[in-house]
């Protein structure tokens, strides 16, 4: 069955979803995203997803499409469009459709707002009960790492030259030999009794899930440190894992095929995850 999508005030029948070729998404990635995980017909996090929403329009200067009350409506009504009942929406705004040109639109130009749906498994991964080996790549992006944006060139190379390596997905390294965190999540490793995950900044992005696990974590009683690691360090650590609103925690079991513990998922991983899926159920919408 095709799936109906949302392009600019219409519901659509995917075939017939279509935006100009000016729109400066295609010409300029010049465009911010989210994607928010439906699970029970439900939204998760739906609330932290608008709010860093707000926060990359901002930082670009680009005007919202709409309330944030219209994007929960078209969100529940393509959940019930596509009888979503477990998977993602897929919303990006970009400044929209204007004469190429490195200088803004004229101001009044309308932003394009597209959203879709992608059906699969949220709960219940191969990936989650066997870890996923991660291989370090060299971190090529742009230094405003902290906007969710359309730019997302350099993670795919980043993920691909992964998978050539035999890996499931990267770990981006900086100049400074630091992880900074994974294609499309944030990185975390466990040494010591205490969860290592890197700080705030420009560096990386402000992981929705990131801020659930570890407020869950603190309020759980462990350790958690926000601080850059380096690759060496994290290959020494007891355990490692991954979170993102996709993904939500993720254990990983090897670094550059350097075996962490005894090579499956660990303790701290796997409740991390219990925890966090348990709270976001709870508070779906």
């Amino acid at each position: 069955m095709s799936r109906i999508t949302y392009v600019n005030g219409d519901y659509l029948p995917e075939a017939e979803a279509k935006v100009s070729i000016f729109d400066r998404g295609f010409l300029m990635a010049d465009g911010v995203y989210e994607v928010t995980t439906v699970v029970g017909g439900k939204l998760i996090d739906f609330a932290g997803h608008m709010a860093r929403l707000r926060r990359s329009l901002g930082e670009l200067r680009m005007d919202a499409p709409t309330s944030e009350d219209d994007l929960l409506a078209i969100h529940r009504e393509l959940v019930r469009r596509n009888a979503l009942e477990e998977g993602l929406i897929y919303l990006q705004v970009t400044r929209g459709a204007a004469d190429r040109d490195f200088a803004f639109p004229p101001a009044g130009t309308k932003p394009s707002l597209v959203l879709f749906t992608q059906a699969g498994p949220v709960l219940e991964r191969e990936s989650v009960r066997r870890g996923i080996k991660v291989a370090t790549v060299p971190d090529l992006r742009w230094a405003r790492r902290d906007i969710k944006t359309v730019q997302l060139l350099a993670p795919s190379l980043a993920k691909m030259e992964a998978k050539a390596k035999g890996a499931d997905d990267a770990w981006m390294v900086g100049e400074d030999g630091f992880v900074t965190e994974g294609s499309s999540n944030n990185a975390y490793i466990v040494a010591g009794g205490k969860v290592v995950t890197r700080h705030l900044s420009n560096a990386i992005l402000h992981g929705i899930t990131r801020a659930s696990v570890v407020r869950l974590a603190a309020e759980t009683g462990m350790n958690v440190e926000e601080r850059p690691f380096t690759v060496a360090e994290a290959k020494a650590a007891d355990e490692a894992f991954i979170t993102s609103a996709s993904a939500f925690v993720t254990p990983v079991v090897s670094i550059d095929g350097v075996a962490l513990g005894d090579g499956s998922p660990g303790p701290i991983a796997k409740r991390m995850r219990e925890v966090y899926v348990a709270e976001s159920l709870a508070r779906a919408i």
